[in-house]
């Protein structure tokens, strides 16, 4: 296969790998950001403590990172029909590759939130500050660093499961290595696959690990917890000026 029989295929190829792998990350963080904070929230000392909803919420999450991707895959093909229309292609894909990063990326979530100083949460809490406001304003800038790391390491894992979504139809960089690579003797090709799917993986793990080390630097916040700094009590400092004795001295009679 020349270059110019390739170059079309792999074109195609990548974007339908940034397609799924874009919108089942963006999907992921929107769902598994709130997720992996209520797991901290109402956990035993949590802001909004409640047994019952995290164990519901904690099964959850475990039973959808135990279950091997291919069969989550299978078993959710009623629930992808019925979203998309159809179980087949890129668009059907993003429904499993969504539902099996939701899980991945919430634990992630939560080791990041548990980092937190609780020193700045009480500060807060003291100054009458609600839930809302340390989640906005605590919880989530400190931890800026830990979930850049996160988001990163989960991407990086989408674009492996991508891969397997192309058993399913779905395209991608993974489904060209084994149609042609694989079935069709295409050696050469799925190299230059694999190369790619190389240098794809390597520029973003660089773009995150550089983002998340400038906000570590920056203090891993923008801004919160300098002024977070401001509300903690400083020791009383005693400014009244030593008191002066004013009195004239009587003077000292010498005995004749």
């Amino acid at each position: 296969m020349t270059w110019s029989e390739m170059r079309p295929l792999l074109e195609q190829a990548c974007w339908d790998t940034l397609y799924m792998v874009g919108w089942s990350a963006l999907i992921a963080v929107a769902v598994g950001l709130p997720l992996g904070l209520l797991l901290v929230l109402t956990d035993r000392g949590g802001l909004l403590q409640n047994t019952l909803v995290n164990k519901v919420i904690g099964q959850v999450v475990n039973i959808g990172r135990s279950m091997p991707f291919i069969i989550l895959m299978v078993a959710l093909m009623g629930f992808t029909r019925s979203i998309v229309g159809t179980t087949i292609g890129r668009d059907a894909a993003i429904v499993p590759l969504a539902i099996s990063a939701i899980p991945f990326f919430a634990r992630l979530v939560e080791t990041a939130v548990r980092e937190v100083d609780h020193g700045l949460v009480e500060a807060v809490q003291s100054m009458g500050g609600n839930t809302w406001t340390i989640v906005r304003k605590v919880l989530v800038p400190e931890s800026l660093p830990s979930l850049i790391s996160s988001t990163t390491t989960t991407i990086v894992a989408l674009i492996g499961y991508s891969a397997i979504t192309g058993t399913v139809g779905a395209g991608g960089l993974g489904d060209l290595a084994v149609r042609y690579g694989y079935q069709r003797f295409e050696t050469e090709l799925m190299w230059i696959t694999v190369g790619i799917l190389a240098v794809v993986i390597s520029i973003i793990q660089f773009v995150g690990d550089y983002a998340a080390r400038r906000l570590h630097r920056r203090g891993g916040h923008s801004g919160a917890a300098p002024r977070l700094k401001l509300l903690r009590a400083k020791p009383a400092t005693d400014t009244a000026k030593p008191a002066t004795d004013t009195t004239t001295p009587e003077p000292v009679k010498i005995a004749s």
